[in-house]
């Protein structure tokens, strides 16, 4: 069980002492992180994310990562259609965890600051301080219009997030009554009790990929995600990478961890590996979802030359949605994963097809080549 007083020390460690942490991520939604119509794609029912809690909470998983999504993307599947909302979802596991730390995402601009300060507040209380908060500033305009908010420009979308975050922090520190009188924001005599759990707040965690929303989480956040596979061609790559963003921080007196994620096919043969990701992710694509995901981007078989789009939606089917993909034997995928520990990078979310059916092989299989690294502890 955990200690009584959460410091922010501990939360940063996840309460372990694993060099790489290692996150499950996009459980909350209806096919998790593959576009795929092969009927073993992943449900995102609360039973099934219950159990996967559960056993990777008993497995020393280190955290819980879901998506904030609000909309299907159509397709044949309506990928993404069907999803648990993260704070309530977050609470649910956490009350029936020890270890585990679960993750919020939320999107700034569709909860109220104070509404969502207490929401997180008492998932924290829940889990006795193993709450975190993913913050999203938002892309996804059709998303945006269900709920009848304008999506800012982008740096205008970060100057918000930057003035809600604060009345966040604001909620869970200040010791009485405060005021804000902000561009956003004008609260009057605002309170907030209880503060987050133990003498620390919730670990905050942030993905901006614009020079804009990295200075967001430069400011703001204790773990940065970033992606892309520049940086996984080499350990030399990863480590500049993963130094330049440490730098960033550090000229912010800030310390900031880099985390990836990532789409794991591990079987006991690389040829099992490599037949099924060709057959899940890219021979039985939902190449309507993977489309229309694209469109958002304004990619398109009209806005891009034929050639180029199709080669666009293969890689985006093989590697945007999911993440970079491990694909191969408990060998290979351990030694890929300690490469990116050896760079410096302090975690990774990874996904699954089916999260429950795939699960208990990485479990058995590379974790413990990664304990026999000296990168995760003995469970």
């Amino acid at each position: 069980m955990l200690e009584t007083v959460s410091s922010m020390r501990n939360r940063m460690d996840m309460y372990n002492d694993n060099t790489l942490k290692i996150g499950l991520f996009g459980a909350n939604c209806s096919a998790g992180r593959s576009a795929t119509l092969v009927p073993e794609r992943w449900s995102a029912s609360w039973s099934d994310c219950l159990k996967l809690a559960k056993m990777a909470d008993a497995a020393g998983i280190d955290f819980l990562l879901p998506i904030g999504r609000w909309k299907g993307y159509g397709g044949e599947t309506d990928f993404h259609g069907t999803t648990l909302e993260t704070v309530t979802w977050a609470a649910g596991l956490l009350a029936a965890t020890e270890r585990v730390t679960v993750f919020g995402t939320v999107h700034a601009p569709l909860f109220h600051p104070l509404i969502a300060a207490k929401e997180f507040v008492t998932a924290d209380h829940i889990g006795q301080g193993r709450f975190g908060l993913n913050i999203v500033c938002g892309w996804n305009e059709g998303e945006f219009e269900m709920f009848g908010v304008q999506q800012r420009d982008h740096e205008r979308r970060y100057e918000y997030a930057q003035e809600w975050i604060d009345i966040v922090k604001a909620a869970w520190t200040e010791s009485g009554d405060f005021d804000v009188y902000g561009k956003y924001f004008d609260l009057k005599k605002a309170r907030a009790f209880p503060k987050p759990y133990g003498t620390s707040r919730p670990l905050i965690m942030n993905a901006g990929s614009s020079d804009v929303g990295k200075a967001f989480a430069m400011r703001n956040c204790d773990a940065f995600f970033t992606a892309t596979d520049a940086s996984r061609l080499s350990v030399d790559n990863t480590a500049k990478r993963v130094a330049e963003v440490k730098a960033e921080g550090a000229k912010l007196g800030r310390e900031i961890e880099v985390f990836t994620v990532g789409q794991v096919v591990c079987r006991k043969t690389k040829a099992e590996a490599d037949e099924y990701y060709q057959h899940a992710i890219i021979d039985n694509a939902d190449w309507g979802a993977v489309e229309e995901m694209l469109a958002l981007k304004n990619i398109t078989r009209e806005t891009v030359p034929m050639d180029e789009f199709l080669a666009k939606r293969k890689y985006y089917a093989g590697h945007g949605i999911g993440g970079y993909p491990f694909v191969g034997t408990p060998d290979s995928i351990a030694a890929e994963l300690g490469s990116l520990s050896r760079a410096g990078v302090r975690g990774i979310a990874v996904s699954f097809v089916n999260y429950l059916e795939e699960f208990p092989l990485f479990r058995d299989e590379v974790l413990p080549r990664l304990q026999d690294m000296g990168i995760r502890a003995k469970n």
